[in-house]
């Protein structure tokens, strides 16, 4: 069985998304839908994605020489599912005409909770996503704490996280904002949104977070400390985190890496398009255990952490596959991502 997918956007997300749909054996890219004309409307074209535009812009797509398929409808006329991947705010504004084309919904993180009926994470409520008519794959940040709290709780129990998150200020291809000289408080007024929207997932936990946004493009930061609910050594953390999927360990004394930069440079010299890391990576030195009480630092790559969440909230809603170790497996050998230690 093969799920036909359409992928309303075609960003940072969206093309990452469209690109890892393409590569799947139990999914269909039906096409790729672009508000204006541009290179990423090129690209689309140029990798054989149809491309779908509102009614009211075919015109302008045409005089720009790019090829259309149809109409925005007209894609979602053939799809079961559409990814929304516009940008923050508007894929509410899209509910009505999905619910009208009768396709099940994958939002994105900058969508208030309440626009699908399940705030989704693989590693931690697969099995309740199972068959619903709509999820919203949580933020970046989000999902790099879900990402290492539920490992970790699956092995030691959680009790309470507190979270510093540095954020990059900008996106690398973003021109209206950007790195300035300043470390801004994201937000002034404490906890962050942060924790909020990991209780969307886990409305147990006792967390708190706060972030600043720093002049950089390349990554977030986290600094974490996790109350686990029993103690444990460093050697146990390490040990769950290595057989975890969609997390790696990075060295400095081993492998000379202490920075975001340094894991952008690794992704290059992997090949990984767009110099892509969809795995959380946690630096081992960091990993101190004091009885119960953990600390790490980890690092998440905003522009592709939640790429392959999106590709296991298409297989859940259309029930393609029960097994959440099955998606995972399937999922991240397709897009080639690693667990264990960077090396």
């Amino acid at each position: 069985m093969r799920v036909r997918v359409a992928i309303n956007g075609f960003g940072t997300i969206g093309k990452r998304v469209a690109d890892a749909v393409a590569l799947q054996d139990d999914m269909e890219l039906v096409g790729v839908s672009k508000t204006r004309p541009n290179h990423e409307a090129l690209l689309a074209v140029r990798k054989g994605y149809p491309l779908y535009v509102p009614e009211d812009r075919v015109e302008a797509f045409e005089a720009a020489g790019i090829k259309v398929a149809g109409t925005l409808e007209d894609m979602l006329g053939q799809a079961e599912v559409v990814v929304d991947a516009t940008p923050g705010g508007i894929g509410a504004k899209y509910k009505p005409l999905y619910e009208r084309h009768g396709v099940k919904q994958v939002f994105q993180g900058g969508e208030k909770a309440h626009v699908a009926e399940l705030s989704f994470n693989t590693m931690c409520n697969y099995e309740d996503a199972l068959g619903r008519r709509s999820l919203r794959v949580v933020s970046c940040n989000t999902t790099g704490l879900l990402r290492i709290i539920c490992s970790l709780h699956r092995a030691l129990g959680v009790k309470a996280v507190r979270a510093i998150i540095v954020r990059r200020g900008a996106d690398p291809k973003e021109n209206k904002r950007g790195p300035i000289n300043s470390i801004v408080l994201n937000p002034p007024k404490l906890p962050s949104h942060h924790g909020e929207d990991v209780k969307t997932v886990l409305p147990w936990l006792d967390i708190m977070t706060a972030a600043v946004a720093v002049p950089t493009t390349l990554m977030h930061v986290h600094f974490l400390n996790i109350r686990l609910s029993k103690p444990a050594s460093k050697e146990q953390i390490l040990s769950v985190l290595e057989e975890a999927p969609r997390i790696v360990l990075a060295s400095s004394s081993k492998a000379g890496i202490q920075s975001t930069a340094e894991l952008v440079e690794y992704a290059r010299d992997l090949g990984r398009p767009r110099y892509d890391l969809p795995e959380l990576v946690v630096w081992e030195d960091s990993v101190t255990v004091s009885g119960n009480e953990l600390m790490l630092f980890q690092a998440v790559h905003q522009e592709s952490i939640v790429v392959p969440e999106n590709i296991d909230a298409i297989r859940a809603v259309a029930k393609l596959e029960s097994d959440p170790s099955k998606t995972i497996e399937k999922t991240d050998k397709t897009l080639g991502l690693k667990r264990g230690w960077l090396n």
